[in-house]
């Protein structure tokens, strides 16, 4: 497999109510096939768990003039490295064990979303990452952040 992207997780966020901002949190428990133990977007789907790039919440800020703080566009997990040369299938490995695969890239926003009606723009649909949980654990901040793309072979040039 090759390393494509590696990082830090910056913060961490749930909240138990979609549609609302997501509260920080220090740490969280990812439950495989589900997500982001206790978190409103939990469950079976492509989406289990929603990840953004730092760069571009600071980008955000800097844009705004005032600190958006984390969990305000709905991501569970920001990763300090940039995310831009995802693909779908991509591995994402979360600290000592904790698996996820890509399965979204950006998404269909809301227009009842909070920071859209705060900012007039919101990054989780052009920027956001989204993945199911293939191997769960504890994470914390701080924890490593890898991605990883499956080496495709030339019989199965998709990765299927």
């Amino acid at each position: 497999m090759e390393v494509i992207v590696a990082g830090r997780v910056a913060a961490l966020a749930t909240s138990l109510v979609k549609g609302q901002p997501k509260d920080p949190v220090d740490r969280v428990r990812l439950v495989p096939d589900h997500g982001v133990e206790g978190d409103a977007h939990a469950g079976p789907g492509v989406r289990q768990v929603s990840l953004l790039p730092l760069p571009s919440i600071r980008r955000m800020e800097a844009k705004f003039g005032a600190a958006l703080g984390f969990g305000r566009f709905g991501e569970n997990v920001v990763v300090d490295a940039p995310l831009a040369g995802i693909a779908l299938g991509d591995r994402i490995l979360l600290g000592d064990g904790v698996v996820l695969e890509v399965t979204a890239l950006g998404k269909e926003c809301h227009h009842g979303c909070v920071i859209r009606q705060q900012t007039g723009e919101c990054i989780m649909p052009v920027e956001g990452v989204f993945a199911r949980v293939v191997t769960g654990g504890d994470v914390a901040l701080g924890a490593t952040v890898r991605v990883v793309r499956p080496a495709r072979t030339q019989e199965d040039p998709c990765g299927m």
